[in-house]
């Protein structure tokens, strides 16, 4: 039974087909409504590189200096293995729920379960993090110059409220948005990137191999404490996304051919736009940057002040919230569409109302409707508790790492025991070292974010990532085992997988 937790070299892989049913065996499908270039700017705004490089930068200048700019490169290589396995599972399994599905197809429901779990968590968690992030931007838009812990945690309440209304308008509206991501990153992170480097530059590409003052330096700069495996946590963070392309499948058409090249585009393209435009404020910041006003709260903001003229600012820090709303948007779809692909699979509590759709647009709205609560339950924490903001962030890091350690592992495991069908997108014979090698970087990627460093003065936040993961397992134990028989079984699941949805065969 996929009900039960089964070791995976026992596990025989099953072929999910292309289809969807809800908990009750209703046949309910989601509309197509996504094309490749849909898919893709979905992909694109969830990564999003304004929020990528805005989001990290600062605390990695601070943490390695210049030469942190290295850890792009070797995050990316790492990232773009995880890529072409996911690439080839979604090529496969082209279904709604992305990591989880791709789980239950290799490894089981048990196994799934907990990465589905897991996964919607880090998403909400991850949603509620980036508007909290936008709201700083929309302060000063606002004129809010000092805005309180209050205020950023009403504005970030307005934020959600509105996305929540922008995602249950329809898809349309959606697609208007993530296409408006795209041009406000383009302006915001290439546009700015290439003007800094024609009229701004003062450093030449040594101080690309500058350490500066580094923490953590006195234990050498490559050590487990030393400043650039730290960078490389926050630098994390910024290639994770690729995946989302995955979560609306089943809203995608020609989902076999147009998701994996979505997976893989999206991936590269951020890789390319943060790399680049981190080079430019790196090239663009002057010797003396520690004596620019603000440097040692904002970097990035206060170099593009002093290279441009204070006459920029409005207008980045509207490019900047647009970036932050699309993101936000993309991970709340993401997390309701999880939460959809379980509830069908009677997977969660009162899966009978979480697995339907609406009627017009066969959308599932309760599921979008409790991102908007635990999200508004978030908000009225971190108002509270001042480090809830910091933890987020580290949990945030961790879970998506987590999160995609259980599909590379089942994957390695049925590619080496030579049971793997490849669907239309395929590495051949390379399938299996490039997994692996997967699997070892996301194995140390994961290691490294969760290593409780002496780091942020705080026993809590050093250990957040094993506290706050040990936490939603042990919840999510408890849920599980409440519903472990009633899940669907691997032969109702697949009559049912195979009943629906010929288009995606």
């Amino acid at each position: 039974m996929m009900g039960a937790i089964s070791p995976f070299w026992l596990y025989k892989e099953c072929d999910l087909s292309h289809t969807s049913a809800t908990a009750q065996g209703e046949t309910q499908s989601l509309k197509r409504d996504f094309s490749f270039g849909s898919a893709f700017a979905f992909a694109f705004a969830f990564i999003s590189p304004i929020v990528a490089l805005y989001g990290i930068f600062g605390l990695a200048i601070s943490t390695a200096g210049p030469s942190f700019w290295w850890g792009f490169l070797i995050v990316f290589g790492g990232q773009l293995l995880v890529a072409l396995v996911f690439a080839m599972l979604v090529s496969r399994w082209p279904l709604e729920g992305s990591i989880y599905q791709w789980t239950v197809g290799l490894a089981g429901r048990g196994t799934a379960w907990f990465a589905g779990w897991i996964y919607i968590w880090t998403l909400i968690i991850a949603m509620a993090t980036v508007a909290l992030g936008a709201a700083g931007f929309i302060a000063n838009l606002i004129g809010m110059t000092e805005p309180t812990g209050t205020d950023k945690a009403l504005i970030a309440f307005v934020v959600l409220v509105v996305g929540t209304a922008i995602n249950l308008a329809g898809r349309g509206i959606l697609k208007v948005f993530m296409y408006a991501s795209i041009v406000a990153e383009v302006i915001g992170s290439i546009g700015l990137g290439t003007w800094l480097l024609a009229t701004s530059r003062v450093q030449n590409l040594s101080v690309l191999f500058d350490g500066g003052a580094s923490v953590g330096a006195a234990d050498g700069y490559f050590t487990l404490t030393g400043s650039f495996l730290v960078a490389m946590v926050f630098i994390g963070f910024s290639f994770v996304g690729f995946e989302s392309a995955g979560s609306i499948a089943e809203e995608v058409r020609e989902p076999k051919k147009n998701l994996p090249r979505a997976v893989l585009f999206s991936i590269s393209f951020i890789a390319v736009v943060v790399m680049f435009a981190s080079l430019a404020i790196i090239l663009a910041t002057p010797t003396n940057a520690a004596d620019l006003p603000g440097y040692d709260v904002d970097p990035v903001y206060a170099v593009l002040t002093a290279s441009l003229g204070q006459g920029i600012a409005l207008p980045i820090e509207a490019l900047f919230a647009i970036g932050f709303i699309a993101s936000f948007l993309a991970l709340q779809t993401s997390a309701s569409r999880m939460i959809w692909a379980l509830a069908r699979d009677n997977a969660l509590p009162f899966s009978a109302s979480l697995s339907k759709l609406s009627k017009v647009q066969r959308q599932p709205v309760i599921p979008i409707l409790i991102t908007t609560v635990i999200g508004t339950a978030l908000f009225l924490l971190s108002n509270v508790a001042t480090d809830l903001y910091t933890l987020m962030v580290n949990f945030t890091s961790g879970g998506f790492y987590l999160s995609f350690l259980f599909p590379v592992l089942a994957f390695v495991i049925v590619v080496f025991r030579g049971k793997w069908k490849s669907g239309p997108f395929t590495l051949g014979k390379a399938s299996g070292f490039v997994a692996l090698v997967a699997l070892v970087w996301v194995i140390f990627e994961l290691l490294n974010i969760a290593w409780p460093r002496p780091f942020w003065g705080n026993p809590w936040l050093d250990w957040s990532v094993v506290v706050g993961t040990a936490g939603i397992v042990i919840v999510g134990a408890l849920i599980y085992v409440s519903r472990r028989t009633r899940i669907l079984t691997a032969e109702t699941a697949l009559a049912k997988l195979n009943a629906l949805d010929n288009e995606n065969a």
